[in-house]
């Protein structure tokens, strides 16, 4: 019923359909998103397949395959196939669910399959005023850090646009520069997928902003709409020259999207299992997780 001929590349040509099909069923992960799986291409390879008003989503990661969820529809004679393929052609853990719903609808379909969340991959959802505003004792740290950044550095916000894309390039190679980019492979891939976002800005329907310090870019954001009441912020990049800047961008980004796109809440991705990344996550204290679960090629029936 479904086998890995049925899947095509994930490119810009087919960007549209896709993120209208994942409009059509709400999507809460940063996996669910166009740029993601068009952007990240070097790295995990996406692919996908339409079958029977389906979506699924494969992607191969160093040599090992796995598969998504099928968003649309609930037809367990789809699930089925997918988990199938999954087991025939997938890795370890070949099948990835992203979405509570999904999750649900799976454990009521095959409650003696085990699953296994995915900490590392959960994504940070905040509320957008407490990211804008930073309201209250738990945010004081932060609200000093950005005071102390005013008081040294005199900023201004520019939004990403035709005229200074050039800037945002120069920026990123110091950004690259600093963090030795061409000796992580991931900081490598993440470099490749901001270049491509950069390039091919206005046809994936991306947003940014700049903090713009002595006439240059101190950090960046670069974003776009997830589903009608969260925005996800896809990267958050800032150089070593004024402390805060990170602090500020965040700061700046919830109050842009507050006016300009009226969501209630902000996707800032995973952490991926990096402590440091998780530690400063945590510390603006998010409001609920986009949660992953998966499950082992070992524990799928061969008769499904």
């Amino acid at each position: 019923m479904l086998s890995l001929s049925d899947f095509q590349p994930v490119t810009l040509t087919v960007r549209d359909r896709i993120q209208d099909h994942f409009q059509k069923f709400l999507q809460v992960h940063s996996e669910k998103n166009s740029t993601t799986l068009i952007a990240w291409k070097s790295f995990s390879d996406y692919s996908y397949a339409f079958i029977e008003d389906n979506l699924v989503i494969s992607a191969e990661i160093q040599g090992m395959r796995l598969f998504h969820a099928p968003v649309g529809p609930r037809k367990p004679a789809i699930l089925a196939a997918v988990l199938q393929l999954a087991r025939g052609t997938g890795g370890e853990r070949p099948f990835y669910i992203f979405d509570r719903a999904s999750r649900d609808w799976f454990v009521h379909e095959y409650p003696e399959i085990p699953l296994r969340a995915e900490r590392d991959f959960f994504d940070y959802i905040y509320l957008t005023d407490d990211l804008a505003d930073l309201p209250g004792k738990r945010y004081v740290r932060i609200r000093r850090h950005i005071n102390k950044f005013n008081k040294n550095c005199n900023y201004h916000i520019e939004r990403i646009g035709p005229e200074n894309m050039q800037k945002v390039r120069e920026f990123l190679d110091k950004w690259c520069e600093w963090k030795h980019c061409e000796e992580s492979e991931v900081l490598a891939h993440e470099k490749n997928a901001i270049l491509f976002c950069i390039d091919h800005f206005t046809e994936l329907g991306l947003d940014g902003l700049l903090v713009i310090v002595d006439g240059g870019i101190s950090a960046l954001s670069i974003f776009d709409r997830l589903n009608d009441d969260m925005v996800l912020v896809h990267f958050e990049k800032g150089l070593p020259d004024c402390e805060g800047n990170y602090k500020v961008i965040n700061m700046e980004t919830a109050r842009y999207l507050r006016e300009n796109y009226r969501n209630t809440f902000i996707n800032r991705e995973s952490d991926v299992g990096i402590p440091g990344l998780r530690e400063a996550k945590l510390r603006y204290y998010p409001h609920h997780f986009a949660e992953v679960w998966s499950v082992a090629g070992r524990d799928i029936p061969a008769d499904l």
